[in-house]
C-alpha cells in the first residue's frame, strides 16, 4: 500500500541515479560516448550534475596513473561546450601536475575556485609542500588555510598554543 502524500520520485531524479550507474560501470573505450550522450539530456543542470560526479571520481582514481592526461584531454573534448565541466577538468589537470612535480604557476592556485583549494589540500597525491605552503599563505578561505597548514610536515608536529591559554608566568 502506498502513502497519497508521497509523490513519486521526478523522472529527472530517476534518470540521474541511472546516469550515475552506467557512468561507473562504463568501459573505458565507451566512457566518451555515454558522457556525451548523458550531456544531451533534456534536463541540462541534471545531466551536469552526473558527469561532473563522474569526473570527479574517475579522476580521483586516475590521478596517479600514467593514463590521467589523455583522459583528461579525452574529457575535454567531450565536454568543451561546457564551461564549468572544462574548468574542472583544468582543475584536476592541474592537481595532476601537482602531484607529479610538474611545472605549475602560483596564481593557478591562489586563483582556482574554492572547490579546488579545498580539494588541493585533502588530495593525497597533491600534497606538495611547495603547493601547501602557498595555500596556508594564500588561500581563499580559513578553511583551506588552516588545512593546508596542518598538512605541512614542518608545521603540523609543531603544536601551537591557544590563543586563550596565558603564557606561563615567570
Amino acid at each position: 500500500m502506498t502513502d497519497p502524500r508521497i509523490e513519486e520520485e521526478p523522472a529527472e531524479h530517476l534518470r540521474f541515479r541511472r546516469y550515475l550507474t552506467a557512468l561507473e560501470a562504463v568501459a573505458e573505450a565507451d566512457e566518451a560516448e555515454l558522457v556525451a550522450a548523458v550531456l544531451r539530456d533534456e534536463d541540462a543542470a541534471m545531466a551536469q550534475s552526473a558527469v561532473v560526479r563522474h569526473l570527479d571520481r574517475r579522476a580521483a582514481r586516475l590521478l596517479p596513473d600514467s593514463r590521467f592526461t589523455a583522459w583528461v584531454h579525452t574529457m575535454t573534448g567531450v565536454v568543451a561546450e561546457r564551461a564549468f565541466l572544462v574548468r574542472r577538468l583544468r582543475e584536476w589537470a592541474l592537481l595532476g601536475a601537482i602531484a607529479r612535480g610538474e611545472p605549475w604557476a602560483p596564481e593557478d592556485i591562489t586563483t582556482a575556485s574554492d572547490w579546488f583549494q579545498r580539494t588541493a589540500v585533502t588530495e593525497r597525491a597533491a600534497a606538495l609542500p611547495e603547493a601547501l605552503t602557498l595555500l596556508a599563505e594564500h588561500g581563499r578561505t580559513r578553511r583551506v588555510r588552516n588545512a593546508a597548514t596542518l598538512r605541512l610536515p614542518s608545521r603540523s608536529s609543531t603544536v601551537r598554543p591557544s590563543a586563550s591559554v596565558p603564557p606561563p608566568s615567570g
